[in-house]
């Protein structure tokens, strides 16, 4: 079964992440998957507009960590001591390059999001065009808490430095109608209407020639990347390593292996552990 679909409706052409039983989440596969579909997309002269979604409950929920976090094995996303920075660089920068396939598209990317863009799912809807939300969906990057730096490094570039510090320095998720007000996605709007807003968005762009849409978008894009975009994913991309083989990366991992992942992450979300000391925070009063 593809784990990312395609198909095409006259101008439009649907890129839908399939698998919903694990909300989407991110495997070794999906990066790829993701990248071929955009390319198939951007090679019908017919297609005008591209409209990404996910199947199910949620756009997507981020990597599908657990098995990485809660494994005492090494894998793609954990390494023994010592760590090689550039092996695990060398891994999540070719996922970074497949989601840029999004930006680098010469088709508008119109990313719909229900339920779910949290952790690298976040990467993926922020590396489109405009995002549209349901009011209550909810997008943020949890693992800026510990074991996580988002790779694409997009929230500076839509929100400015002083939104990007608030959503990295807290890893607060935030509902469609507060990303909006703060600017980072296009639009929210009732969970009803999702469909039909992100239909009229897509039907209104795809009636313009496929020439001025793309110049259009590789204007804009690249005053972008002229205020270093790839130099600020490089930094992003090794630091992300860092944060997985820190001391308090190593403790989360440990953490995870020994109480299972999901306590681990309410933990973490929650604040209610220290991972420096590698304990629960304990009130001095």
């Amino acid at each position: 079964m593809p784990k990312v679909l395609y198909k095409k409706n006259g101008r439009i052409g649907r890129i839908t992440l399939n698998r919903p039983e694990v909300l989407n989440a991110i495997d070794g596969d999906l990066p790829q998957e993701l990248a071929d579909r955009v390319t198939e997309a951007n090679a019908d002269p017919d297609v005008h507009v591209i409209v990404l979604s996910g199947a199910g409950r949620a756009f997507c929920a981020g990597y599908d960590l657990k098995a990485y976090a809660e494994s005492g094995d090494t894998n793609d996303v954990i390494q023994k001591m010592p760590w090689d920075p550039m092996k695990d660089y060398a891994f999540m920068m070719r996922n970074t390059e497949l989601f840029m396939s999004l930006w680098r598209s010469h088709r508008p990317v119109i990313c719909k999001v229900q339920g779910y863009a949290v952790a690298g799912g976040s990467d993926i809807a922020l590396c489109s065009d405009l995002v549209v939300m349901s009011e209550t969906a909810e997008i943020g990057y949890m693992p800026a808490r510990v074991w996580g730096c988002p790779t694409t490094a997009m929230w500076v570039y839509r929100l400015g430095a002083e939104g990007a510090k608030r959503m990295l320095f807290t890893g607060d998720r935030i509902s469609g109608r507060e990303a909006e007000r703060m600017g980072l996605i296009h639009k929210a709007v009732p969970e009803a209407d999702l469909d039909a807003e992100v239909e009229a968005l897509a039907t209104r762009i795809c009636n313009v020639p496929v020439n001025q849409l793309m110049m259009h978008k590789l204007v804009i894009n690249q005053a972008i990347e002229a205020m270093g975009l790839r130099n600020t994913q490089m930094m992003a991309t090794v630091f992300d390593g860092i944060t997985r083989h820190s001391p308090e990366g190593v403790n989360f991992k440990n953490r995870a292996e020994t109480v299972g992942w999901k306590q681990a992450v309410q933990e973490r979300d929650s604040g209610s552990y220290d991972w420096t000391a590698d304990q629960p925070f304990h009130d001095p009063t």
